[in-house]
């Protein structure tokens, strides 16, 4: 075999200084393969490929033989070697299963040349997903020096080489040393787990027989055979330690199993541990009880997983809401449409008549700061290693912000009116609650629409569900008849009223709505979102009789909502260190206004569920099923 130099790609059982070990046979599948020999791992550019590597998979490694082409790159790369100016041999690996610190499989990819290792040894240069196959790369280095082979040796030191390997009965020297110097240990490792239980088994038989024969003689005796020894007092595989016994009885297991039952220890680990701590033919056995049971690994590596509630509708509002650099929102408009001011007919000699003025619609609206605090311990923000721990919490702040704001504009955010903490709905006036001029509030009557279909002359029984959803649809559409708004509204509403209304059944059976696009056309809306906030939200009416209104869903074009700000009132993060208790605070706020900006821009859809005195229910209502 010629070859120009020859090295160690990777070395067997040395600890990397990352804490990492490459197992015996990691890289078994690439012996014999032939790959690429790179110049420092330079994959970008052809001209770095300086030759290839044929690599032969051994006891302490993988052993590359390395051959140079006859390019420019390749022949000065053999000058360098020849001189000594480089001397190290590196791999490009991937396809790597590592599990606890040891680094069991992989394929290596290319051979490089690289210039002196940064420390003594091997090290790893890697980002590794453990304990499962990925395509994450490694870089492995393992300190070695390479040898070269002179061409002017040729034939004869191969040979050479060959017959100093080889001893007369063609089995390799250093194999057949090997072989002569392994240990019973070394030998007994080499057998599966299959034959190493038969072992176990055959020691234990020949215990029992022993000690059946010499059940009054605690000392040693002497066989026949010179040497021999009746009793076996140490495991011949370790001699330094006691004799170890690896089998659990079907007591010990039962006994184990109905502790793990017990809530208050939790675990089969934990009851394992307890066990092991009050027998000590258990505790004898297995000596670190840790070892059966891996680290846990996350199944979504990174920053943890954010649970949040619904964001779909949110970022609709935000991203549709008119903006505008005025945070101080002023709206006039004129109403004109009073029956009594027409155009007249002039007769001659009549005096003109004037016209009743029109009205002048006028409200104005300030801003308000939003904002939204939190504060992380100096000492966290060090220790947690594997994700930002601060954009991460930064990302939070502004989604729980953005919601917060959303939910203010659409329905208000809630609170008493005596809250400190509330969002006043004279700075971010709410569609829910707006004013009957801008906002139209619809009940919905379930009870004439069920009267109205159940009377027609079929005769026929409506699904509830269908009943529910005809009873809307008629609502909303009646509604529309004031709509003054821009456009297309879209429609908001609970997850729980979509269902419903994707549900609702002809006589037949079969589905009057097919999909959700089919129910916003028969609605007439450009979409419809849903909102999980919006479950069970009620308000009270300010009339002479209060009475409470449950919220079914808004229509609304958010081009006629503005929201205002005005420089530097923009959403803004800030942060400050409190030397005092080690803390980092952080606050993101913003202050805007916001209101709807035209008449009747906006449909309210409510259900009546007034209590009566008696605590029944007074509203339009009547089948409990809805």
């Amino acid at each position: 075999m010629r070859y120009d130099f020859s090295g160690w790609a990777t070395r067997n059982d040395l600890k990397c200084s990352d804490g990492r070990t490459i197992r015996k046979d990691a890289f078994k599948s690439n012996d014999g393969q032939t790959v690429p020999l790179v110049w420092n791992h330079q994959h970008n550019d052809a001209m770095n490929v300086l030759g290839h590597a044929l690599l032969e998979n051994r006891e302490d490694g993988v052993y590359a033989y390395c051959t140079f082409n006859e390019t420019e790159s390749g022949r000065n790369a053999k000058l360098l070697v020849e001189h000594g100016d480089v001397s190290a041999l590196s791999i490009y690996a991937n396809q790597l299963k590592q599990q606890g610190a040891d680094v069991l499989h992989g394929a290596i990819r290319e051979v490089s040349l690289v210039l002196a290792g940064a420390n003594p040894g091997a090290y790893i240069d890697s980002v590794m997903c453990h304990g499962r196959e990925n395509e994450e790369e490694a870089i492995i280095y393992t300190g070695e020096e390479i040898s070269l082979y002179h061409a002017d040796d040729g034939k004869k030191k191969a040979e050479d080489e060959k017959k100093d390997d080889t001893s007369a009965d063609g089995e390799k020297k250093e194999d057949q040393k090997a072989e002569d110097n392994k240990t019973l240990a070394d030998v007994f490792e080499t057998f599966t787990e299959e034959q190493k239980t038969v072992v176990y088994a055959l020691m234990g038989q020949a215990l029992e027989d022993a000690a059946k024969t010499n059940e009054d003689d605690k000392s040693a005796k002497h066989s026949d055979l010179e040497g021999g020894d009746n009793s076996m007092k140490k495991n011949i595989f370790d001699q330094t330690g006691d004799n170890q016994s690896f089998e659990l009885s079907h007591s010990d297991q039962a006994s184990i199993i109905g502790l793990a039952k017990n809530k208050s220890v939790g675990t089969l680990q934990n009851a394992i541990s307890m066990y092991a701590e009050n027998n000590k033919e258990l505790a004898h056995g297995i000596d670190d009880i840790d070892t059966l049971f891996p680290d846990y690994k996350d199944v979504y590596p990174g920053a943890p997983e954010v649970l949040l509630r619904d964001q779909g509708w949110v970022d609709v509002v935000m991203s549709k809401a008119h903006k505008s650099p005025i945070s101080r929102i002023r709206t006039r408009q004129t109403d004109a449409r009073d029956v009594t001011v027409r155009g007249s007919g002039y007769q001659k000699t009549k005096k003109k008549a004037v016209a009743p003025n029109v009205k002048l619609l006028k409200r104005t609206t300030d801003p308000q700061t939003v904002y939204r605090k939190d504060a992380l311990n100096r000492d966290d923000i060090v220790d947690i290693t594997d994700f930002d721990v601060v954009e991460y919490q930064y990302g939070i702040m502004r989604s729980n912000l953005n919601e917060e704001i959303a939910t203010a504009i659409m329905i208000g955010d809630g609170r008493e009116d005596g809250d400190e903490a509330k969002i006043s709905e004279e700075h971010i006036r709410s569609i829910w609650h707006d004013d009957e001029l801008y906002t139209i509030h619809t009940d919905v009557d379930f009870a004439a629409a069920k009267a109205e279909l159940q009377g027609s002359n079929t005769g026929a029984s409506f699904g509830t569900n269908y009943i529910y959803a005809e009873a809307i649809i008629t609502a909303a559409l009646y509604s529309r008849e004031q709509y003054k708004g821009h456009g297309t509204p879209d429609f908001y509403c609970t997850p729980h009223l979509l269902n419903i209304m994707l549900l609702a059944r002809d006589m037949n059976g079969r589905r009057i709505y097919d999909s959700k696009s089919d129910l916003a056309a028969a609605l007439n809306v450009g979409n419809i979102y849903t909102a999980e906030q919006f479950e069970g939200r009620t308000r009270t009416t300010k009339d002479v009789s209060p009475k409470t209104k449950k919220l079914l869903g808004i229509f609304v074009n958010m081009d006629d909502y503005q929201i205002g700000a005005t420089k530097g009132g923009e959403i803004t993060r800030f942060n400050q260190f409190d030397i005092d208790f080690n803390q980092e605070k952080y606050l993101i706020e913003t202050r805007i206004s916001g209101a709807l900006t035209r008449v009747y821009s906006a449909i309210a859809l409510e259900e009546d569920v007034t209590k009566t005195p008696s605590g029944s229910d007074s509203s339009s209502q009547t089948d409990s099923n809805v």
